[in-house]
């Protein structure tokens, strides 16, 4: 592709989110660097023009023409600071009736496959949503708004980190849509909803209005919508349709928040309608890293202390009573105690058997003499 993208592999659409949300993507290989890339096409609506079709046009294109699309994308990967939770963008072409963002490919999953077995636990969601966090201060830092923030833009590195993309891809998508919308608001919110899908993290009340435009405020409403999905594995609103999704919006549908857990604080102030009710990005990490802080510790079973083998009889032992010693009467004990002290003591005994001795030894002595 454009002569320098070798194309390797297609990645299949995750389960949540088909390609007609998820966007055409290409894993591919830049020849001059060989870095591996991410591809993401933005298809070009045909235009069907008669004076396209005339003989005598050297090669018309049947395509809108793409070249405000993709001076808009540049100037937003240009604008774009780094970051390290931030997934950069380094090249927008136009080919084959697309515009294709090429970004950086990192070693990660889809944020989307780890649901696939079920909802996150509340602090695995708090820590990804604090690198999410990180990654919009940033933006914000910078006089930018995201625009684009998403489940399927966001990655989960080796490491467990978040990464957090999209951003030139969001703006090709606006600009794409008010060349297609023209001045009217609500067909540029038609064309959008088109192009970007049904996302609730897309659609903050203030940006259904005829002159609504993105600001970091709709940025943290986006954040408060991706958690809440985490931690339910749904969005807070129905998603059938433009028509049910904008209405539950722009009405405040009385969403619950019960299952939120211990994050039900921040997503109740996320999901305010009123934007300047809303906490910023560095108050949305400031909130989470004291959460955090908190957090217990990973349950871990102890291990059960090693025994020595015992040996056991065969047959069950049984324990019996020691009799009593019997009673002595009175005047037997009496006799006894006489008896003791009448008795003559231990070393009287062996001075006489010595004493003895010595004159037997005397007298065959003397009588041997």
């Amino acid at each position: 592709m454009a002569g320098r993208y070798q194309l390797t592999a297609r990645p299949e659409p995750s389960v949540e989110h088909g390609e007609a949300e998820h966007g055409e993507q290409w894993h591919a290989v830049d020849d001059r660097t060989g870095v591996p890339v991410l591809l993401e096409a933005l298809e070009l609506p045909e235009v069907l023009a008669p004076d396209l079709y005339d003989a005598d046009s050297p090669a018309p294109s049947r395509w809108l023409d793409p070249a405000e699309v993709v001076a808009q994308a540049r100037a937003a990967i240009a604008a774009c600071p780094e970051h390290p939770r931030l997934r950069q963008a380094f090249d927008v072409v136009a080919e084959d009736g697309a515009v294709w963002i090429v970004g950086e490919l990192p070693p990660a999953v889809e944020l989307a496959e780890l649901l696939v077995d079920g909802t996150l636990a509340p602090y695995r969601v708090a820590e990804l949503a604090s690198d999410l966090a990180g990654a919009l201060r940033a933006v914000h830092t910078a006089g930018l708004v995201h625009g684009n923030i998403g489940i399927e833009q966001v990655l989960v590195c080796e490491d467990g980190a978040a990464l957090l993309g999209g951003r030139a891809l969001g703006v090709a998508q606006e600009a794409l849509a008010r060349a297609l919308g023209g001045p009217d608001g609500r067909r540029r919110t038609e064309v959008r909803a088109g192009l970007v899908g049904l996302g609730a993290e897309r659609w903050a009340p203030e940006l259904l209005t005829p002159a609504g435009t993105a600001e970091q405020a709709a940025d943290c409403w986006a954040l408060g919508v991706l958690i809440y999905r985490l931690l339910l594995g749904h969005g807070p609103f129905p998603e059938q349709s433009p028509t049910s999704l904008f209405a539950a919006v722009r009405s405040g549908w009385p969403t619950s928040t019960e299952g939120c857990g211990p994050l039900r604080p921040l997503v109740d102030r996320l999901l305010a309608a009123d934007p300047s009710a809303r906490p910023g990005a560095e108050e949305i990490r400031t909130w989470l890293t004291g959460l955090l802080a908190t957090a217990p510790e990973p349950y871990q079973p102890a291990q059960e202390p090693a025994h020595l083998p015992v040996l056991r009889p065969a047959r069950p032992l049984v324990f019996r009573r020691r009799a009593a010693a019997p009673a002595v009467a009175p005047e037997h004990a009496a006799r006894h105690a006489r008896a003791a002290s009448s008795a003559p003591s231990p070393v009287l005994l062996v001075g006489g058997v010595l004493t003895a001795m010595l004159l037997a030894l005397a007298a065959v002595v003397l009588l041997g003499g």
